[in-house]
């Protein structure tokens, strides 16, 4: 229900988003699903995935949980809130949740970047993420989002706009060990950062056209 509201406001507010890649979605497993992290608008990113995709959880800091309706919302649908201040607590209940994926074939929803940009490309991947995949076992499926161009985030002002959500073919972590760990962060960093490149370029030159034809 949350994740249907999220899509409807993101409709409503003139945001659309164009859903890519949807045959590389796997099937019957648990994963790591990347996503790139540009603003608040990633909530509705989020609800659309939902909708995609089965049984999805997500980890966050508590402190989201407090933003009104945002904070309900990403309650409602499942949320994991850790104390990123309690270390000991935090990383158990990762733990937790990376035993999960794989037992329940759950897809547990992470930021690697760790902050919000704007920028014109991605920013250095946290190990966070890779230490769950490869304690798993289970595969990573990379999430990139392409930039909002139609987001000023120095003015906190947005328009309506088009953004492309393109999932690429899963990446194995079977038989990794955590020396393994800067080598997938790597390639995983590569794949995503140079289809945001292209996915945006392309989105903008779609606007453009689209703007010209008007």
């Amino acid at each position: 229900m949350p994740a249907r509201c999220v899509v409807r406001v993101a409709k409503i507010i003139g945001i659309k988003f164009r859903f890519r890649g949807k045959e590389n979605i796997l099937k019957d497993s648990g994963c790591v699903v990347l996503i790139n992290h540009q603003s608040s608008l990633d909530l509705c990113v989020l609800g659309e995935l939902w909708l995609a995709m089965e049984n999805c959880t997500v980890i966050s800091k508590k402190e989201i949980m407090y933003l009104g309706p945002f904070g309900l919302a990403t309650w409602l649908w499942g949320t994991v809130f850790i104390d990123r201040k309690n270390v000991e607590e935090a990383q158990r209940i990762i733990n937790a949740t990376a035993e999960s994926i794989r037992l329940a074939k759950r897809r547990l929803l992470l930021f690697p970047e760790g902050h919000r940009h704007s920028g014109n490309s991605l920013l250095p991947f946290k190990k966070g993420a890779f230490h769950v995949a490869i304690e798993s076992q289970m595969p990573i499926q990379p999430v990139v989002v392409s930039k909002y161009y139609f987001l000023d985030g120095k003015l906190k002002r947005f328009y309506s706009g088009t953004s492309y959500i393109t999932v690429l073919p899963p990446i194995p972590t079977a038989g990794l060990t955590k020396d393994d760990l800067p080598k997938l962060m790597e390639q995983v960093y590569e794949i995503m950062n140079k289809t945001f490149v292209e996915s945006t370029t392309e989105c903008l030159e779609e606007q453009i056209q689209t703007l010209k034809c008007e």
